[in-house]
């Protein structure tokens, strides 16, 4: 990762990729792909839950054996674990192919909303250049992105795969996003405060800042998308929130 701004080029081609892949298909029939989506989905949604069985278990020990503070600001989930260090190696990486859920959004004519494609290109950007600097409260950040892309992948493929499932698990989801947000931004707080009181915690300011505008910008949309899809009823929220299940 020493070359992180590598990422740009990444997003680059996504955006170009999207945009122009819009163009080809509006005079043509949309692919189904169902399939090809439901083992798309399955993969994600197993190595999601292989990430959490993986550095979970670290951040508990953490908590129990060092404490909060220790679980903040000292990167030793990725320094001193090899396992935990693996897989915030795997997490990094991921988010390069994780672009590829773009594609089916595309090939199948569904609605690409700005949350879906700016969410792919930001978390790709901030996780490569965190990982450069060890930043610690990626353990916090790491952890919450495993179980959430868990349940949210896990819920993708039976949509897929033309299982019914009740409203209320697709709400859980969207408030568990939400959650991840907001501990995001009180983490972000928290570490700038332990900085200002003089204490050694190892994330930079310029991370604090520049993590802090994703969790608070994410929260905003994600907030806009639950207001759109679950309390306004409308069709346009109907479709959005179908983007990758049907």
């Amino acid at each position: 990762m020493a070359n992180w701004t590598q990422c740009f080029w990444y997003c680059g081609i996504y955006m170009i990729l999207i945009w122009s892949g819009k163009l080809l298909m509006q005079s043509r029939p949309r692919f189904e792909l169902r399939r090809a989506l439901i083992m798309w989905n399955l993969f994600l949604a197993t190595f999601s839950i292989l990430g959490t069985m993986r550095t979970l278990p670290e951040l508990l020990y953490t908590l129990s054996v060092h404490g909060f503070h220790h679980s903040m600001c000292n990167p030793s989930f990725v320094e001193l674990s090899k396992v935990s260090g693996y897989w915030t190696w795997l997490f990094t990486l991921s988010k390069v192919p994780e672009l590829g859920d773009t594609i089916f959004i595309v090939l199948r004519k569904q609605p690409l909303i700005f949350l879906h494609w700016y969410h792919h290109v930001t978390v790709l950007i901030y996780t490569w250049y965190a990982y450069t600097e060890h930043t610690a409260p990626g353990r916090w950040f790491i952890c919450m992105n495993y179980m959430v892309h868990s349940c949210m992948y896990s819920y993708y493929a039976l949509k897929a795969a033309k299982f019914r499932i009740p409203k209320w698990v697709s709400m859980f989801i969207t408030t568990a996003q939400l959650t991840q947000m907001i501990v995001g931004c009180l983490i972000n707080f928290w570490s700038y405060q332990v900085k200002m009181d003089g204490r050694e915690c190892q994330v930079s300011y310029e991370n604090i800042k520049i993590s802090l505008l994703m969790y608070a910008s994410y929260f905003v949309l994600f907030a806009h998308f639950f207001y759109n899809a679950y309390l306004a009823g409308g069709k346009k929220s109907d479709a959005s929130i179908k983007r990758k299940g049907d």
